[in-house]
């Protein structure tokens, strides 16, 4: 798998941006058959930081209900991965790509 194809985009919301703050946690949704080793290799070449740990999440496609439940909609499944740098005093400037 390519590693410019791993890596999606970064979730940014103000959950994600105290975790980058506190415990250097960064959080990105990434391809659904990459594991682990992929999106550490991935961060490393992309961004030029050392990663500690990964942790993933996959979610599930839903229906939600909307407008007196007559409209349903599907929404979509993606992973997510929490990232954790080694060193906290690297930082990963999402302006900037390799």
């Amino acid at each position: 798998m390519r590693l410019y194809k791993i890596i999606k985009k970064p979730i940014v919301t103000e959950k994600t941006s105290n975790m980058e703050l506190v415990n250097s946690c960064y959080t990105f949704e990434v391809d659904s058959a990459a594991t682990k080793i992929d999106i550490k290799k991935a961060i490393l070449y992309i961004y030029w930081v050392e990663v500690s740990t990964v942790n993933t999440v996959s979610s599930r496609s839903k229906f939600k209900y909307w407008k007196k439940k007559w409209l349903q909609y599907k929404r979509r499944e993606f992973k997510k991965a929490y990232v954790v740098l080694r060193n906290k005093k690297d930082k990963i400037d999402f302006s900037i790509i390799k």
